[in-house]
């Protein structure tokens, strides 16, 4: 009996050993998933892709560089004209000491310093317009990112004041149908209109916090933000 019970324990240690507790909750994956799936949106703007691009063109601009030496070689030749026509002389050729061709090769002094240095200063520019991406980069992560915190925070609040303009709703009819049995006087039911008022009036500007919260980061990623939530989902 005590060994089945060893094998018992040592059973059930493995199965659990196989189904390990997640260590994230599911909500926070998600979470990561969106923020992720925005700066991958937010990363197709027009103004990224400019420094996308200018990096691109200064990569094709060392290639060019490194390749400038061979346009710095010059040739040029011609032929002397006796050498096409053999001069005579009443049917004698003449004999004639003048060079059959003329050949000449031009190498610039400075081909090497001329070509290291341009591919230096083209390397540059590259490496400028790399960093210059990859800064372009952080600034739309944060800025997608800030976005969508200010967007959830504008959604929280807008539910919790829903929620507090629907008690205030309940408190004026209460107050209502005790004014109609002369529970409470005229200046209770006032009060509570006044307050149900004041609470719509919140919950009309956070609403209009959200929507704007909405407008700024779905221009920064491109599509509706309710869509990329679906997504995710």
């Amino acid at each position: 009996m005590r060994y089945f019970l060893a094998a018992l324990f040592l059973f059930s240690q493995a199965l659990r050993a196989q189904n390990p507790a997640p260590l994230y909750r599911p909500d926070s994956i998600q979470l990561t998933d969106i923020r992720e799936r925005l700066v991958e949106l937010a990363m197709q703007n027009p103004s990224y892709e400019m420094v996308d691009h200018a990096s691109l063109a200064a990569s094709y601009q060392v290639k060019i560089a490194k390749s400038a030496y061979i346009g710095l070689f010059s040739a040029q030749g011609n032929l002397n004209e006796f050498t096409i026509s053999k001069p005579s002389y009443n049917g004698t050729q003449i004999p004639y000491y003048y060079p059959r061709y003329n050949l000449a090769v031009n190498i610039p002094f400075d081909i090497f310093t001329r070509t290291t240095n341009t591919v230096k200063i083209a390397k540059e520019n590259y490496y400028m317009t790399t960093a210059a991406k990859n800064e372009k980069f952080r600034e739309i992560k944060a800025d997608v990112l800030t976005k969508y915190e200010n967007y959830l925070l504008a959604k929280q609040l807008v539910e919790l004041q829903g929620r507090i303009t629907q008690g205030e709703y309940a408190t004026l009819k209460r107050a209502e149908s005790d004014f109609s049995e002369n529970l409470i006087k005229l200046d209770d039911v006032e009060k509570a209109q006044k307050n149900y008022i004041m609470e719509q009036v919140k919950s009309l500007t956070l609403q209009k916090d959200l929507n704007l919260a909405k407008i700024e980061i779905e221009k920064v990623i491109g599509v509706k933000i309710e869509n990329v939530e679906r997504g995710i989902k």
